[in-house]
């Protein structure tokens, strides 16, 4: 029946065609036969290409599919998805941030079309008594006991975007913008670059595993160049990234040809050969030598700000910071939070959506992690990933955050209309591309403008909710005032759901819930390195128990039976085992397992390094982007490499 269809519809379309023709005259039909020769190659074309299936059965009309295809993202967004549920960021928020860059009005009528029953809603709590916005919008002051230069901090900033992954308009617009603002954009990890410079912006410089602008010819940290322009003025504070929301434990890759002399000019590389990110950092590979790492920096930088930038793993790699921190007695003066939620940076989609812990949870993690341990106080906290509105900022707080940073908010400030197309140098609106023709449609005066409004409406529409909520200051926030759906029938505060660890109680007696990762955390590993008992038993072997005959036996008799042989005959366990203090439930540590604070019991086995996968790694866009395909779309499918991903690689 649709292909009798597709039959009629075909030559009521052809007659049409040929009536307009006749009527036009003799030009029509030499343009009609043009059109039809065409059509023709095209057929022969589909038909004997070997890769498209659909082409092969519906030469030329197969074509549609495709179509319809490059432009579904559009058809999507803004037609098909509603206000509240389009992603990463839904047409609700996306309206917010533009319609406050344009200092237009943001309100909305009618009511919410949020569900508010739907299980894992959350709202803030207001007062039945507000209070009056503070005159003077809060800053936070970023500065441990080692800093010689405290700065203090804006409630909302400028996330990471290197120069490379941005066009230059783009970056200027919104150096510009916080120049306006008088907030901090942080540079990203492709280095300090003169668009980040002379536009009177506070920055933050952020140094990753490539050490991008303070490196040496094979790729190393160069303290010389990194001690010349830390001291810059403009410079405010260093961030190490040791690991990104978008991508966390991989690198990333700019392909030879996108090295362009600016770019090469900015990250102290070749021109026209590829610029590798490595997956981890040379200058360090424990805690320990990352807390001197940093030590370094605030000695090389004049006492500067020095803070770290890390999407949460393991909360064994918390641990083992924190007690690096106390045995180097060296702390950062701030720690950014990046949520698995992703970014800017383009990855496989294995790992934007599987790889790494959200946000909430590693921002509370993380804050618990400090307060255990005694070094909250002297440690500022940062939020990165999908802050966008005042009541994201608020929500940040109360889960342990002092301030916020935001990446995708600010590019939408500056024109981004979430195409996703980042990565393909193809972007719309000239913010993530190196395209000259696509760059210069982005008006730096106005988008700064934009960015700078945008900025303060935002953190002003968080202060206004705090005061909505009986509060003066954001160190009134607390856990009992954000509430969240866990049922149909109940809500329950952050306070009742979440355990919050007291002051110091990791160092004097850690809960159950920690025990364990407190224990086998260790200053000198990164990684959860104690081995699991049970795989390492030497020889395995029926026991001599099972020569009998069990058919007969229960369950409980069996085990109980196994259990009488093995307190015969103990299983020998490689020295340093903490499996059995992983089944223990004790939630305590001995004082003698206190003193010897950083010494893992674990210390010694070989721990397990992990290989990279194997890919396709020939071509790479901006930041880790996945390789583009090769060869023609309708020629044969050409085989991948074996060669493991560039980005994927250690620092050496």
């Amino acid at each position: 029946m649709n292909n009798r269809l597709l039959i009629i519809g075909g030559l009521t379309t052809l007659v049409l065609i040929l009536v307009i023709a006749y009527l036009v005259g003799f030009w029509a039909w030499i343009f009609l036969g043009l059109v039809a020769l065409l059509l023709v190659g095209l057929a022969i074309w589909d038909v004997t290409q070997k890769r498209h299936a659909i082409l092969r059965n519906f030469p030329v009309i197969g074509h549609m599919r495709y179509l319809l295809e490059s432009i579904r993202p559009e058809i999507q967004q803004y037609f098909i998805e509603r206000n509240f549920d389009g992603k990463p960021f839904d047409r609700d928020t996306r309206s917010i941030v533009y319609s406050r860059s344009k200092g237009a009005d943001d309100h909305k009528a009618f009511g919410t079309e949020r569900d508010t029953g739907r299980i894992g809603y959350e709202f803030l709590l207001h007062s039945t008594a507000p209070v009056a916005p503070p005159e003077r919008i809060p800053t936070v002051r970023i500065g441990g006991p080692d800093c010689r230069q405290p700065y203090d901090l804006s409630l909302m900033n400028i996330s990471s975007m290197s120069f490379g992954s941005l066009s230059k308009n783009a970056v200027v617009a919104m150096n510009k913008g916080a120049a306006l603002g008088g907030f901090i954009h942080e540079t990203g990890e492709g280095g300090l670059t003169k668009y980040h410079r002379g536009n009177g912006a506070d920055l933050f410089w952020e140094i990753g595993s490539g050490y991008f602008g303070c490196r040496t010819e094979d790729g190393r940290f160069n303290p010389e160049s990194f001690a010349e322009k830390a001291a810059l003025p403009e410079v405010k504070g260093i961030t190490i990234k040791l690991s990104q929301g978008a991508k966390p434990g991989l690198g990333g890759v700019l392909p030879g040809p996108k090295v362009t002399p600016e770019i090469a000019e900015a990250r102290e590389v070749p021109v026209g050969v590829d610029c590798i990110s490595p997956a981890s950092h040379s200058a360090f590979t424990t805690p320990r030598e990352m807390v001197r790492f940093i030590g370094h920096l605030r000695q090389l930088s004049d006492g500067k700000p020095i803070g770290i930038k890390f999407c949460v793993g393991s909360r064994t790699d918390v641990l083992a910071m924190c007690k690096a921190i106390w045995e180097e007695r060296t702390a950062p003066d701030y720690i950014i939070v990046d949520g698995s939620e992703g970014g800017t940076g383009a990855a496989p989609l294995e790992y934007s959506d599987h790889v790494g812990t959200p946000l909430t949870e590693g921002l509370m993690l993380v804050h618990n992690a400090l307060v255990g341990t005694g070094l909250r106080h002297m440690i500022k906290l940062g939020a990165a990933g999908k802050v966008a509105t005042g009541s994201d900022i608020v929500k940040r707080l109360i889960q342990g955050a002092d301030f916020t940073m935001s990446a995708r908010a600010m590019m939408m400030a500056t024109g981004c209309i979430q195409a996703q197309k980042c990565h393909t140098n193809h972007c719309p609106v000239g913010v993530a591309t190196q395209d000259p023709r696509l760059t210069r449609a982005l008006d730096v005066e106005d988008k700064s403008k934009r960015v700078h409004n945008y900025q303060k409406l935002t953190v002003r529409e968080a202060v206004q909710i705090m005061a909505s909520m009986g509060l003066n200051h954001p160190s009134q926030l607390n856990t009992r005032m954000l509430r969240r759906r866990v049922d149909h029938l109940n809500t329950r505060s952050y306070a009742s759901i979440y355990h919050w660890l007291r002051e110091d109680e990791l160092l004097n007696e850690p809960p159950r819930g920690w025990a364990a990762d407190w224990r086998e955390a260790d200053a000198d590993h990164f990684g959860e390195h104690a081995p699991v008992g049970y795989l390492t038993e030497p020889d395995p072997q029926w026991r001599d128990e099972l020569d009998v005959q069990t058919s007969a036996m229960s369950l409980g008799d069996l085990r109980a039976s196994l259990r009488s042989g093995e307190a015969q005959r103990p299983v020998p366990t490689p020295a340093g085992s903490a499996s059995a203090g992983r089944g223990s439930g004790t939630g305590t540590d001995s004082a003698a397992d206190r003193s010897g604070e950083g010494q893992s019991e674990g210390e010694g086995e070989p721990r397990s390094e992990g290989r990279p996968p194997e890919r396709n790694a020939d071509e790479k866009d901006i930041d880790g982007a996945r390789p583009r395909r090769s060869g023609s779309d309708t020629g044969s499918t050409p085989v991948v490499s074996n060669e493991p991903r560039p980005e994927g690689r250690l620092g050496s």
